[in-house]
């Protein structure tokens, strides 16, 4: 499917956030995917994951996760200095403010005619823990979220008991989870809390594990599993087409 993509500012509780919105060329109305990228915003890799998605049927909002904390148009570079910007933003930003720009974009999405009528939402490192996260707000009807970081460690800022651990047993939606067993970002007892908790809420969730690094998602470094990233795009596809 041929796709097309447009620049949208969108106005959210903590200012403008802009948005890449990309999706199929076509006339209709179709599904959509918010798009959570790494800490580094939308980098060339994430632009591409985002139209392998429109690609498959969805409407793809690409947020900057970080724009109250950066020039808008931001895109952070793949090294140390771009690594350090990224996580002292990670660590900045509260998670009730992410809370409130998943709400402006689906508000955004629904006062759009090429919408359709749901939304699922995606991510990858930080962004896989922001799709944990917006599963929290009842519009969102699925989370597919790949080697989500900080969800095991409580690091990023909230408000008392607002955590995303803790608040899981609020997620109403199925949710997809993919590690690495090799990712040193989330460990092994840092996984097995995640499972242990969503099993003790009953929560309608799979689980996932790979021999594979963190960010093996990523098309660009030493650490891109290119046949591990086909089989996670096709079940995301699966995981969303399954819901519509």
């Amino acid at each position: 499917m041929l796709i097309q993509q447009h620049i949208t500012d969108i106005p959210t509780a903590t200012g403008t956030m802009r948005t890449t919105v990309y999706r199929p060329q076509q006339a209709g109305q179709f599904n959509a995917i918010i798009f959570y990228s790494e800490i580094f915003q939308q980098t060339g890799p994430i632009a591409r994951s985002a139209a392998i998605l429109a690609g498959h049927g969805f409407v793809v909002l690409v947020p900057e996760i970080f724009h109250e904390l950066n020039p808008i148009g931001t895109v952070l570079a793949y090294d140390d200095a771009g690594k350090d910007k990224g996580n002292a933003d990670k660590f900045a930003k509260p998670l009730e403010h992410h809370d409130s720009d998943t709400q402006a974009m689906i508000d955004y999405l629904g006062a759009q005619c090429f919408f359709a009528n749901k939304v699922f939402s995606m991510g990858v490192c930080i962004g896989g823990h922001l799709a944990f996260r917006a599963a929290l707000n009842t519009s969102i009807k699925g989370a597919f979220c790949l080697y989500p970081t900080d969800i095991h460690s409580n690091t990023l800022p909230c408000a008392p008991n607002n955590d995303s651990l803790s608040r899981s047993k609020d997620i109403r939606c199925p949710l997809v989870l993919i590690f690495g067993k090799q990712d040193p970002h989330v460990p092994p007892e840092g996984r097995h809390l995640i499972y242990r908790t969503l099993s003790e809420s009953k929560q309608d969730f799979s689980w996932h594990e790979f021999n594979a690094q963190h960010a093996f998602m990523r098309d660009e470094g030493e650490r891109y599993d290119a046949a591990l990233a086909l089989r996670c795009y096709s079940m995301a596809v699966d995981f969303f087409q399954q819901m519509t």
